[in-house]
């Protein structure tokens, strides 16, 4: 994955509670995003066309567009569309494909972005990185971070509950990611930043011990945020290495060999679970496993579709898809015998769990 622009500025605003999208057209007024009203509202087929229909009143200059498919064609095509007028912010409302391809056009644009999700599927909501398809394989190319970023409960509540749990996976995989950058710090002497692990760990930790569920305002507020301080780590890292390890190695794997079996999301806790078991940490594991579970969130193969012939494949081929990365799977270096072998192992620990 190429260097993101590293920054350690935070956005100018940060709003995660019930009824926010109210504030958003008083937000765009503010003299460091926009002076005029004269911004690019970005939506996808979902609730980002009824949250634009909201604001519009207040927005008489603004100019709306629908994208669709998260690819970077679109993403291109509405950079295209971005240079018919001057604007002041492109505004991306929806869920992470919506928002991935806002990032991306308003990047190359020049243009500062405010961040709208409706769901809590990943921490894409306020990363550098733009998740975008090209010729069928997701890439990741590196973006600038919103300038705002707004996450209403309303709105979150209202979509699928899949999407929005599988961002609690993407949360806990930064434990194994953080497990991974410590390993190649003491490996390869990979420089490490203590604020931007901070921010990351902070983050999962709060997710993996709170009590609560999607259900509960407290406990979605917590996950929204851990989200956020995911983005934030990356952007003062300059690479994703505080949230990326081997699980996204695996995720990416999965999402080339045998694409639309699961979320990013739901993969990458998956991905991070296997990969705290190979490393051989117990107690994070059982920590894990009883998150995931508790979630109803996948931690076996066959909870994504995938036969343990499959899964062994995309460990085998996982490296590959970051080949500048170390992580546990680089510095086990295991043949696909042995794989299957730790794989039936990691399978015998869920069942004992379940006991």
């Amino acid at each position: 994955m190429p260097l993101l622009a590293r920054s350690v500025l935070t956005p100018l605003h940060i709003d995660v509670r019930r009824g926010a999208v109210a504030d958003l057209a008083a937000i765009l007024a503010d003299g460091r995003i926009s002076s005029g009203g004269d911004v690019a509202v970005v939506v996808g087929p979902g609730q980002g066309a009824q949250i634009a229909e909201l604001i519009r009143p207040s927005l008489r200059t603004a100019d709306v567009f629908t994208v669709s498919g998260g690819t970077l064609d679109a993403a291109d095509d509405l950079g295209g569309k971005l240079r018919a007028r001057s604007y002041d912010a492109v505004v991306g409302i929806g869920g992470g494909k919506t928002i991935d391809v806002a990032k991306y056009a308003a990047t190359r644009r020049g243009l500062p972005m405010v961040s709208v999700a409706t769901s809590l599927a990943n921490d894409g909501i306020a990363s550098p990185v733009a998740s975008l398809i090209t010729d069928g394989i997701k890439g990741s190319y590196g973006v600038h971070i919103p300038i705002a970023v707004i996450v209403d409960l309303d709105f979150v509540e209202s979509g699928p509950d899949r999407h929005n749990r599988a961002g609690i996976g993407d949360v806990i995989s930064n434990i194994s990611a953080l497990a991974d950058w410590e390993l190649a710090r003491q490996v390869r002497v990979e420089p490490f930043d203590g604020l931007a692990a901070s921010l990351s760990r902070a983050g999962a930790e709060a997710v993996l011990n709170h009590p609560g569920d999607m259900a509960d305002d407290a406990f979605v507020t917590v996950l929204a945020e851990a989200l956020i301080s995911s983005g934030l780590a990356m952007a003062i890292e300059g690479t994703s290495r505080p949230c990326s390890g081997g699980c996204h190695e695996i995720m990416h794997a999965i999402d080339a060999l045998f694409p639309g079996t699961a979320s990013h999301g739901e993969l990458a806790g998956l991905g991070a679970l296997f990969c705290t078991w190979l490393r051989g940490d117990l107690r994070r594991f059982r920590e894990m496993s009883a998150c995931l579970t508790r979630h109803g969130l996948p931690r076996l193969p066959a909870e994504v579709a995938l036969t343990d012939d499959q899964f062994v494949e995309a460990v085998q081929f996982a490296p590959r898809t970051r080949p500048d990365r170390y992580t546990i799977l680089e510095h086990l270096a295991l043949s696909p015998t042995e794989t299957r072998e730790r794989l039936a192992d990691y399978a015998g620990a869920i069942r004992d769990q379940l006991g």
